[in-house]
């Protein structure tokens, strides 16, 4: 994706909030012309911007993504090119426009998206066969646009087959829209990461296939629990514990889900309960890649062997050390000043262990 960000003044911009709801809205005057406090053009997208943070934190990487005959495709080139990531998955198409996105960050930085997602919808099957998964040691697939989609089980089969830790962060459209072949799919992979209001999206297909009442659930704190783990996930008239909606997830064959939930922390299912890390607080810039950042520096760190507490830490900074800025990448950190700063906060970022609670 190419990004535009705009930055408007709070008063040039305003915030509405839900009473009866968590959402919000920004409300543009129609007809007016509004000065931004800046406007700046970068390349991002989920493909690109975890490719960039593998490479800063010492990998060997490649990305394999559709784009357009044109300028915006030459700039995603010369952004990996820049970086030492590998250009020659990229596919070109003469039938859609590289994917632009235009996002309008007010208040606290949390950015209205508009995006034209052009070629990331056309990635065929055969494009996907005709790749060579044997280099590599970890799969990371990000979110799949329109037909692309399509594609998500030929990705997990040969990457699988090839030998490859295999994590994946699908999208909301993903998750709602083919949330059946997901699930279908989940043994093949090593790790799935969600956030919060996707994992929500994901409630019904697990409530057509289980009974979440009756799933497993973890050694509850009777104090200081976090949030997400006391309040649970609701969506369409579905409500579940995020326990049972993990130990679903587990049964269906998935060995650790991560469920992010923002400024709140991230939890890890595993065999031996659920890890909660909190996140670090800095003053945000921009919100856009933090879930980027997170999910594919968790994954890297997991899939070099690191515990799962150092992975968390180690996600938590760097999707910290992007929402320090307002763009998807300039805060990407290098694999030495990211472990420089975990030791700097081991004692801000304490992980908690909520055991899987044993059957009578």
């Amino acid at each position: 994706m190419i990004d535009i960000i705009a930055i408007i003044r709070n008063e040039d911009i305003e915030r509405v909030a839900m009473s009866n709801a968590s959402a919000s809205f920004l409300l543009l005057e129609q007809g007016r012309k509004i000065d931004a406090e800046s406007i700046t053009i970068h390349v991002g997208g989920g493909g690109i911007n975890t490719a960039v943070a593998l490479r800063r934190l010492g990998h060997e990487a490649a990305s394999l993504v559709k784009v357009g005959r044109d300028l915006n495709a030459e700039k995603v080139r010369e952004c990996l090119t820049l970086e030492g990531v590998a250009c020659d998955l990229i596919i070109p198409t003469d039938k859609a426009a590289t994917g632009t996105a235009v996002m309008v960050s007010s208040h606290d930085r949390n950015a209205s998206i508009f995006t034209s997602r052009g070629a990331n919808t056309l990635l065929k099957p055969e494009e996907v066969a005709a790749v060579d998964f044997s280099p590599y040691d970890l799969v990371y697939v990000s979110s799949l646009s329109g037909n692309s989609a399509d594609c998500f089980p030929l990705i997990l089969d040969r990457a699988k087959a090839a030998g490859a830790f295999v994590a994946a962060n699908p999208g909301i459209r993903q998750l709602t829209s083919r949330g059946g072949a997901l699930l279908s799919s989940l043994a093949k992979l090593d790790l799935l990461t969600v956030n919060r209001t996707e994992a929500a999206g994901l409630t019904p297909s697990l409530a057509a296939r289980f009974n979440l009442e009756a799933q497993p659930t973890v050694e509850m704190p009777a104090e200081n629990c976090p949030p997400l783990l006391r309040l649970g996930l609701s969506f369409g008239g579905f409500d579940v514990s995020l326990p049972a909606f993990i130990a679903a997830l587990r049964a269906l064959g998935l060995p650790q889900v991560l469920v992010t939930d923002g400024g709140d922390g991230a939890y890890l299912g595993d065999g031996e309960g659920i890890h909660y890390c909190p996140s670090l607080r800095v003053k945000v810039a921009g919100t856009a890649g933090a879930g980027d950042a997170f999910s594919s520096t968790f994954a890297a760190f997991l899939a070099s062997g690191a515990p799962p507490q150092k992975a968390l830490r180690a996600a938590s900074v760097n999707a910290a050390s992007v929402v320090s800025y307002v763009d998807t990448q300039s805060g990407l950190m290098t694999c030495a000043d990211l472990e420089a700063q975990l030791r700097e906060i081991a004692d801000i970022l304490p992980t908690a262990l909520f055991p899987w609670r044993k059957a009578v």
